[in-house]
């Protein structure tokens, strides 16, 4: 439990633990944890992250092995914040591919899923973030033919954009506009965060790996500048 007021368990098992450089290039590091069982999570799982620069910007693959004896529930996420150079968010043209979000308990838990047409959530045909304020996992994600969704943040002036890209091993995708941060960091870049399950999934199961013994689950995403 790292979010004592709600009593959760927020932004991963692993984010501070020790992981190592397995794999090192001009363009691209891997790094890789094994972890170990423990009462709050009893199962041995073998990440390993490799971050590539190309041409076409930052492409992330993880790999996840089920190193242990028994059935592993599986799920992770990222959290990249991006900005196109506004003051605040609010000056951001932001799409995002998406027909229905999260409604969420005062915890931040999910309690089921609506649609967003019509509604302050709905960015698909790309709009001015303004006073919107968002912490809002979207899911129902509209893909182009390569199975890829995107978001696109773009300057209002058009002087340049980015887009964060996810590949169909990750079905969701929390937008957030740092309203809660420190002043001096609120509302100045949108965190746009590839998941593979809701919050909660542990618990619910809802779009939850599950990796056999031996088994493997990989993903990618990536960051392409516009």
């Amino acid at each position: 439990m790292n979010e004592l007021p709600a009593n959760n368990a927020i932004h991963g098992l692993v984010r501070w633990m020790p992981w190592r450089m397995v794999g090192r290039a001009q363009n691209r590091v891997s790094m890789a944890l094994e972890l170990h069982p423990s009462p709050a999570y009893p199962f041995a799982l073998g990440l390993t992250v490799e971050y590539r620069l190309g041409r076409d910007g930052l492409t992330v693959v993880v790999d996840a092995d089920n190193l242990g004896p028994v059935d592993l529930p599986f799920g992770i996420g990222f959290h990249p914040y991006l900005t196109v150079g506004t003051p605040t968010v609010d000056q951001v043209r932001l799409t995002v591919p998406s027909r229905r979000r999260l409604f969420t308990d005062d915890r931040g838990l999910p309690t089921g899923a609506g649609p967003i047409d019509g509604t302050e959530f709905d960015f698909t045909g790309g709009r001015l973030v303004g006073v919107t304020k968002l912490d809002t996992a979207f899911t129902d994600l509209i893909r182009g033919p390569d199975g890829r969704a995107r978001v696109d943040l773009d300057h209002p002036d058009g002087l340049c954009g980015a887009t964060l890209w996810t590949d169909e091993r990750f079905g969701y995708l929390m937008i957030y506009t740092g309203d809660t941060l420190d002043p001096g960091h609120r509302r100045t870049a949108v965190a746009v965060e590839p998941m593979s399950c809701p919050p909660d999934a542990l618990r619910s199961g809802t779009d939850l790996a599950v990796l056999r013994p031996g088994g493997r689950w990989t993903g990618s995403w990536g960051i392409t500048p516009r």
